[in-house]
């Protein structure tokens, strides 16, 4: 197994005295009866949550498998594969999430690279090598077949919960080994900066993926008895009836699903108890965030984060989304902190770009089998490089510029893709936008952009509108209109492949 940096675990120790198997046990004692999971019809207590994660967990230990085993899961939002997350947390079994809208090849790369020994999926799965696969519809007989009693593993400090694959948008995805430790300190930081106040009359609504931003936001109102309502999949009509018919309090989304909610008509005269609409994953553009100011009123939350430090860097709260602060995303969470570095590794001022830092117990143990690739994220003071440039405001609030690989140089000057992207959302035809480099002999690189439009459009008429608002070595010298944008399957844009249809065509 893969190692961490040395040094870096001290902190965190404080957070390894609970496991996530014991606040679900503790859940299940404390509030009994009361739903803790719904999906469309179906309803389970946090009693049956409980016993039920208890079954499967000896179900699959039963099936041969060990603690400490990496074991995949390929499962659709719902109540089933909730349980089958956290039986494999009761049972010392490691969770490699997969996603659906990822292709056999993907998820074949990370079955490999993990080692995985067993697969929970659907029947209608293609087949890969694994020791043993399990299939969705076997779930419910296990857990029969299991009886009543307890499974209780514990997991030594150090060895993964889960392991969760970064993005790729840059390369091919790494694992990174997250600890019970990380999960409680996300726990404790939603709980303390993000959602106080959190009882059992709030309901989170799950439309995103839980097996990824969603997620974060289960065991937070699990462990203060609220509800999780989820939906199998995102749409904005199906959204809105959910949050209507079941009150619910706060939700996740990433950009483009907000996007799609605000162009739903019905929007703006829905009657919703939304006080946190989260967002996060992804940039958002301001435009977009005054939009949903103005349809949905003061409940938008920013939680800033990474898979390597999921969701818990800085946050941005309802009653901090005004001008100028809405462009940024927010100050530290409490229990981690935040740094921006300059070219020498040392802090920088206000106002001056860097690159963010972060270090604390959300950080990650380090990535699977790949000691290397951890030493170059994680230095010996144990700060994590994020690959995020921004810099601080005079009040303490990160204001995220971009990636720092994805900075165009062009005749000598640095240029910001989203600066870029930022401007061409404020003409009201676009929806997307995207900013790259290409190649060219006489600046090095120009700028090009791929958007999509909502009505009729020219480039030309964006050249112009950027010309206004842009200084010269910043504005699009290329602008395509396109149908869609390239996405990963966490919803986030995918620059590099705007970037190879550009320069090859």
């Amino acid at each position: 197994m893969a190692q961490p940096a040395e040094g870096r675990r001290a902190a965190p120790l404080r957070f390894l005295s609970l496991q996530v198997a014991d606040l679900i046990r503790r859940a299940g004692a404390q509030f009994g009866d009361r739903p803790a999971l719904v999906h469309g019809a179906r309803t389970m207590s946090f009693a049956e949550l409980d016993a039920q994660t208890d079954r499967l967990g000896r179900a699959l230990l039963a099936r041969g498998l060990a603690p400490g085993d990496r074991v995949a899961a390929l499962m659709p939002n719902g109540i089933d594969g909730i349980v089958a997350y956290y039986a494999l947390a009761k049972s010392g079994l490691v969770r490699l999430p997969l996603n659906a809208r990822e292709t056999p090849t993907e998820h074949a790369h990370k079955l490999a690279d993990s080692g995985a020994r067993a697969l929970i999926a659907p029947e209608d799965v293609p087949g890969h090598d694994v020791e043993v696969r399990i299939g969705v519809h076997e779930l419910p007989g296990m857990i029969e077949r299991a009886g009543a009693g307890v499974c209780a593993v514990a997991r030594p400090p150090g060895v993964p919960l889960r392991l969760a694959y970064t993005g790729g948008t840059t390369g091919a995805p790494k694992a990174v080994m997250l600890t019970d430790g990380n999960e409680m300190c996300e726990i404790a930081a939603f709980l303390c900066d993000l959602l106080p106040g959190l009882t059992p009359n709030h309901t989170m609504l799950h439309a995103a993926p839980v097996t990824h931003g969603s997620g974060a936001f289960l065991l937070p109102h699990l462990v203060r008895g609220a509800r999780n309502v989820v939906l199998e999949r995102f749409s904005a009509e199906a959204w809105l009836d959910a949050a209507e018919r079941e009150r619910a309090t706060a939700t996740f989304m990433v950009p483009t699903m907000l996007a799609m909610l605000l162009e739903e008509p019905a929007t703006g005269d829905a009657s919703l108890a939304i006080t946190h609409l989260c967002y996060g994953g992804a940039p958002t553009a301001p435009t977009l965030l005054r939009r949903a100011l103005d349809t949905l009123g003061p409940v938008l939350a920013q939680t800033y984060g990474q898979a390597e430090a999921p969701l818990a860097i800085t946050l941005l709260r309802p009653d901090e989304h005004d001008e100028p602060r809405l462009t940024s995303a927010g100050r530290p969470y409490t229990f981690v902190e935040a740094e921006i570095f300059g070219e020498d590794g040392e802090p920088v001022g206000p106002g001056e770009t860097g690159e963010v830092v972060s270090r604390g117990p959300h950080v990650m143990q380090g990535y699977w089998n790949d000691p290397q690739a951890t030493a170059e994220t994680i230095d010996e003071r144990g700060w994590l490089h994020t690959g995020d440039l921004g810099r601080w405001d005079e009040e303490g609030y990160l204001h995220l510029v971009d990636r720092r690989h994805d900075v165009i140089i062009s005749g000598g000057f640095n240029v910001y893709p989203r600066e870029v992207e930022d401007t061409l959302l404020t003409h009201p035809a676009i929806v997307e936008a995207a900013v790259v480099g290409v190649p060219d002999e006489r600046w090095g690189e120009r700028i090009a952009a791929a958007v999509v439009a909502r009505g009729p459009v020219t480039p030309q008429e964006l050249e112009d509108h950027c010309r206004d608002r842009l200084a010269g070595f910043k504005r699009p010298r290329h602008i395509e209109l396109w149908d869609e944008l390239p996405r990963s399957p966490v919803g986030k844009s995918l620059r590099r492949e705007v970037r190879e249809a550009m320069v090859n065509t």
